[in-house]
């Protein structure tokens, strides 16, 4: 409600609240502008917490490394990639993309299209390799070879294109229509029930593959699930919001230290909860209450929430694992 309530234009939370409840306003357009501005930017950076998080937690229990985050495997470069061949590549293949429309609908398309082949080209691999450290290591590469192709494309875009690209690439949830909003909640939506149909293995995990195999879990399924749901969770984000991070790196982190525990029972609601909660501060500092600047998600998640994270762990003395 806090959020909602806080914007360029400054309506009273009694107000907001009318409004939310389907009343009259003081004002005729403040109800158009929660209802069609704020309230749809609220339910997306809620969505955007909760899958960065969650494939955040999914990554790090996966990897069993505390950095790994949601963008290790390439998804998120490919879903760059994939922008970037929109907007910067009408100044490279001009027959190919000289006429191609660039709107939000037509940037969450190509951005979901680079996403799909990366994991695809991820999933590929995982079927060839039985070393979990050798696909981080894989897709750790997928992702240099993406960002190396943008650079390319920014080399030789026209500097309009490349402005366009930059603020693309800073990250935005305030862009969404309804129907957009609706798809992205299906994406979610299937990434977190693969998620937790994905506990015991998640759990299993946390003492190794070896471990896990001697308790009768499947790993070469349990990998395509994890690696699926992530894609899901975290290709879904970016074709619709851009990249952001720290979210799903730091998140995680942040509910282990609340909680005091490793049980992905707990983490994974948690993770969700807290991905959310996280996202719409930051978003509500980036919106700048009160002006018409909004500055970038990108920047405010890392500013806001990285010295947390760092008193944290500075506090508790340990990072439980």
């Amino acid at each position: 409600m806090v959020n909602i309530s806080l914007g360029s234009v400054s309506i009273p939370l009694q107000e907001t609240l009318n409004a939310v409840m389907g009343k009259s306003t003081e004002v005729d357009s403040w109800g158009y502008i929660i209802w069609n501005y704020r309230i749809p930017k609220a339910f997306t950076a809620i969505l955007v917490g909760s899958g960065l998080a969650l494939s955040g937690l999914l990554m790090q229990t996966l990897f069993r490394n505390p950095l790994a985050g949601p963008f290790v495997l390439g998804i998120s470069s490919g879903a760059s990639l994939g922008a970037a061949l929109l907007i910067l590549g009408s100044s490279l293949f001009t027959g190919i993309f000289a006429f191609t429309m660039v709107n939000d609908v037509s940037l969450a398309l190509a951005a979901s299209i680079g996403s799909f082949l990366v994991l695809l080209a991820v999933m590929v691999v995982a079927s060839k390799v039985k070393d979990t450290m050798a696909l981080l290591i894989i897709g750790l590469m997928f992702g240099s070879i993406t960002t190396a192709v943008v650079s390319v494309l920014s080399y030789f875009s026209t500097a309009e294109k490349l402005q366009q690209y930059v603020y693309w690439s800073f990250g935005s949830i305030g862009n969404l229509s309804w129907n957009q909003l609706l798809l992205l909640l299906t994406i979610i939506a299937i990434g977190i029930l693969m998620s937790i149909f994905s506990i015991k293995s998640l759990n299993a995990l946390l003492l190794g593959e070896s471990y896990a195999k001697s308790l009768g879990v499947n790993m070469k399924q349990s990998r395509y699930t994890i690696i699926i749901a992530t894609g899901l969770l975290a290709g879904g984000v970016t074709a619709f919001a851009g990249p952001i991070a720290f979210i799903g790196l730091a998140v995680p982190h942040l509910t282990r230290q609340i909680f005091n525990t490793t049980d992905h029972k707990v983490l994974v609601p948690a993770v969700l909860i807290y991905g959310a909660i996280l996202m719409l501060i930051c978003d509500t500092i980036a919106q700048m209450p009160n002006s018409a600047n909004v500055l970038p998600i990108n920047a405010i998640t890392s500013i806001i929430g990285a010295p947390v994270v760092i008193w944290l762990l500075i506090r508790k003395r340990k990072m439980i694992f």
